[in-house]
């Protein structure tokens, strides 16, 4: 039997008939130096052996089942890994325009979702692997996770035992997603029914010892449900409206230790400080285009992993709120999102998300793009490696991370590496034109957050 793709995935996928809403994750780790070649192509045979993902491709059923993960039976390592020489002077802009075409270009469906890169011949000797993949084979924290199975923790490496062997796969028949799709909506009925016998009495003795609360819990779980998939009929930035299928990528650093200082002093989070050096960029951007802004629209993942999920896989949803831009005090900024962010990670529907992403799917796609379109921007943060790692005798210098826009104007993500946090902007040329006024405004905005860093306290 093949594995049906969980709801949230299959919602990732579906609403790909917008190309702008694909859901392609980038990644740049920049090397000291050139791995060795070989060495590099059988840690990504161990991968693909070790995780049946890597060796699958993604296959249609019929509805109301979803797509399904099936053993691609012409798997050939060598369509997903390559390696070329960057023309002189190498420099790192050669390689953030690879990742740029990457980001923009769409899978062929008829394999694996996954392709890698080996740019060589780059200044200072350096090397950069280029690795691009959909969102549904891994997250943030998934991607980390198989990080550490492809990553040495010293430079001379060390010997990991053979590579576990592959079973043969058969080419599946013409009536097997069929059959296999008839016998998933039959589960999925008996399920649902066990459910029903299970839960139904007791909701119904709920109801009549607390007619009164089980009424208001209904209500908040119902406008809990309504946040989440309301779609969203304009932006909130006067300017970012527009979108088109052209993106920009840029990079930027900012260090852990002064996020986490910022952060601590306004009696917020890391991701809070994050969040807040975004909106101050985002005013300065609006300010220098002589716009007023206030309320943006933020889309931002939220996981859902727990410790018996299996390393990789996506296990995250999208989770969707308001904060307000126009503040100029940077404390001020992280407090106020630290409340409204926190208000999202406690959403009554958030474990009902599997379930909720069921019945989008049913839904007509182009209100599947109207839940995601109109978002201002989406931010992500994920706690990257923490210790120096290495691959074929290369040492990682930096990791670059580059989330999807999804329908929202920029993405940007955050992922730590060490003591460094790496930020990949991705932004969609519609609604950011000016790509560098935009990045020097960003820039400014994580200074103002970091010089809270310096300030004495009290």
């Amino acid at each position: 039997m093949p594995e049906f793709m969980r709801n949230t995935d299959a919602f990732s996928w579906q609403m790909e008939h917008e190309p702008g809403l694909r859901s392609t994750v980038v990644t740049i780790f920049r090397l000291d130096g050139t791995p060795d070649w070989d060495d590099l192509v059988s840690r990504f045979e161990r991968i693909q052996a070790s995780l049946p993902m890597f060796r699958q491709r993604v296959s249609e059923s019929p509805a109301p089942a979803p797509p399904r993960w099936e053993f691609d039976p012409d798997f050939d390592l060598t369509f997903h890994i390559h390696r070329m020489i960057a023309p002189p002077p190498g420099s790192f802009d050669y390689v953030l325009e690879m990742a740029r075409q990457a980001e923009m270009a769409d899978f062929d469906r008829a394999r694996p979702l996954w392709q890698v890169t080996l740019i060589e011949g780059l200044a200072g000797g350096e090397a950069a692997l280029l690795v691009k993949l959909h969102h549904a084979l891994t997250d943030g924290v998934g991607g980390v996770e198989i990080a550490m199975i492809l990553f040495d923790v010293t430079r001379e490496g060390s010997d990991r035992g053979p590579v576990p062997e592959i079973p043969a796969v058969s080419r599946p028949g013409a009536l097997d997603g069929l059959r296999q799709s008839a016998r998933y909506d039959v589960g999925l009925a008996g399920a649902l029914t066990r459910s029903v016998v299970s839960t139904a009495p007791r909701a119904a003795l709920s109801a009549v010892r607390r007619p009164v609360g089980s009424a208001r819990d209904a209500v908040e779980m119902a406008a809990s449900v309504w946040r989440t998939v309301r779609p969203i009929n304009h932006t909130g930035s006067p300017l970012m409206k527009e979108r088109r299928l052209v993106r920009r990528l840029g990079v930027h650093e900012v260090p852990v230790a002064g996020m986490k200082a910022a952060a601590k002093r306004s009696g917020g989070t890391l991701n809070d400080a994050f969040l807040a050096g975004i909106t101050g960029g985002l005013r300065r951007y609006h300010e220098h285009h002589g716009a007023q802004v206030g309320d943006l629209h933020v889309c931002m993942p939220v996981s859902l992993r727990t410790d018996d999920d299996p390393v990789g896989g996506n296990r995250i949803t999208l989770m969707r709120f308001d904060l307000e831009a126009g503040i100029i005090d940077p404390e001020e900024r992280i407090r106020l999102t630290h409340a409204r962010a926190g208000l999202v990670r406690t959403e009554r529907s958030l474990p009902y998300t599997q379930a909720i992403a069921g019945g989008l799917n049913l839904m007509p796609r182009w209100y599947i793009a109207s839940i995601l379109r109109n978002v201002d921007f989406l931010a992500s943060d994920v706690p990257g490696i923490p210790v120096p790692v290495f691959i074929g005798g290369a040492e990682v210098l930096m990791q670059y991370p580059f989330g999807p826009t999804i329908g929202s104007g920029v993405n940007i993500t955050l992922m730590s590496y060490v003591d460094t946090c790496a930020l990949g902007i991705n932004v969609d040329t519609g609604a950011v034109p000016d790509f560098a006024v935009f990045h020097e405004c960003l820039v400014d905005g994580f200074e103002e957050v970091l010089g809270l860093a310096a300030q004495p306290v009290g």
